[in-house]
């Protein structure tokens, strides 16, 4: 999904997924549910093979991904690739639409999709679509049954529910939805914050890395004082103050050379450790680092990357990292990289994982990866919280 610097960042929209079975009507329904015509509506069963991702605003909820996914069923030689597709749309998924067909016999499929849904507490809406052609009371009763939720009826044909669809989302929403800051705590209202950003080859030129903006951003929001350098500015920009700064955030890569210029007075974090808060789990995250100690020579780490991109020189994930896990636990040390979404669903044959620290995804997303993580019994630390450890200053560093 393609943004400019005006657009609400993917990561930062609500994603809506819409699942069913094929030619239940998907596709259509999502042309009818944001007024324009996003996904190819065909009766041919299959039609839409990958997730087709939209971000759009969507009054009342705002600023949103719709996710029309590959239906259930499909017995075309592709379809198991294209299931584990939807699958990954599903673990991205914060609110999912369930849609039926009216005149529908076989349900399980729909109902083993509700139930995985109600294990990830994904709030869930049944809808009864193509109401145009058949009225089906029974169908809906079954599903109340069955969900113990009343399922809603539309007409993607000629838009009736739509509105419908749109207020229940709103009420399923969790009350804490959006309420969460990436600095947390650690700032307020008129304290300074000073951010020290390298721009080094990794940086793209003109422009700065996303969770620099984000949180630039937030602490303007947040009414605090802002002064942003590069790492070799910041003693003298410390010499000019009158007071120490209230907090400072570093890029994770030159932690121990901020930590060791810092005022005593001043609290110290960096950008990916705020985005471990933000997007993931950082209690866990900081007990992964600490069994990092248990890491040997013949021990295999993976470090997953969520942006996929074209690696440069020093690269963090894939040269720096690794250089600094072997130099402390042993050359011979495997390390594997991934990137994106190749997130292995096996995780037995890790010692330890690393996560960036994931701004293209969203929460819900990361908070999958955890569970599969924790599922499975295999540590799991972010590159902030892994480089504060190995450089000794994770005690130093403040958590929001």
């Amino acid at each position: 999904m393609a943004a400019n610097l005006n657009e609400t960042p993917g990561a930062e929209r609500l994603h809506i997924g819409i699942f069913g079975r094929t030619n239940s009507g998907k596709s259509a329904f999502v042309n009818a549910f944001t007024g324009q015509r996003i996904s190819i509506v065909s009766d041919v069963e299959g039609t839409t093979t990958d997730p087709v991702y939209k971000a759009m605003e969507v009054q009342p909820l705002g600023p949103c991904v719709l996710i029309d996914t590959a239906g259930f069923g499909d017995v075309t030689e592709l379809g198991g690739a294209r299931m584990e597709k939807t699958r990954l749309a599903a673990e991205k998924t914060e609110l999912a639409i369930l849609l039926f067909e009216a005149g529908q016999q076989e349900i399980g499929e729909e109902l083993r999709w509700f139930r995985y849904f109600r294990e990830k507490n994904t709030p869930v809406l049944p809808v009864v679509n193509k109401a145009d052609l058949a009225e089906d009371a029974a169908l809906s009763e079954r599903i109340r049954k069955e969900t113990g939720k009343e399922a809603l009826t539309v007409s993607a044909a000629d838009g009736r529910g739509m509105a419908a669809v749109k207020e229940a989302l709103v009420r399923l929403l969790p009350e804490d939805y959006g309420t969460y800051f990436i600095t947390g705590d650690l700032a307020r209202e008129g304290d300074l914050v000073l951010l020290v950003m390298p721009q080094d080859i990794q940086a793209p030129k003109g422009r700065l890395i996303l969770p620099q903006v984000q949180t630039l951003r937030e602490l303007l929001d947040k009414k605090c004082t802002v002064m942003s350098m590069t790492t070799d500015r910041l003693v003298p920009a410390l010499a000019v103050l009158k007071e120490p700064p209230k907090l400072i955030i570093t890029d994770s890569q030159v932690f121990g050379e901020v930590c060791a210029h810092k005022p005593a007075e001043s609290m110290l974090t960096s950008f990916s450790v705020l985005f471990a808060a933000y997007k993931g789990d950082l209690p866990y995250y900081v007990e992964g680092a600490k069994q990092m100690e248990r890491l040997g020579p013949e021990s295999k780490v993976l470090i997953a990357e969520c942006c996929a991109h074209a690696p440069l020189a020093e690269d963090i994930g894939r040269e720096k990292l690794p250089r600094m896990l072997r130099k402390r636990y042993g050359e011979e040390l495997s390390v594997e990289v991934v990137s994106g979404t190749d997130f292995p669903q096996q995780l037995g044959g890790y010692d330890l994982i690393i996560q960036c620290g994931a701004c293209m995804f969203n929460r819900t997303y990361v908070l999958s990866r955890i569970a599969r993580a924790k599922e499975q019994q295999v540590p799991m630390t972010n590159y902030g919280v892994a480089i504060a450890h190995l450089t000794g200053i994770l005690e130093q560093v403040s958590m929001p």
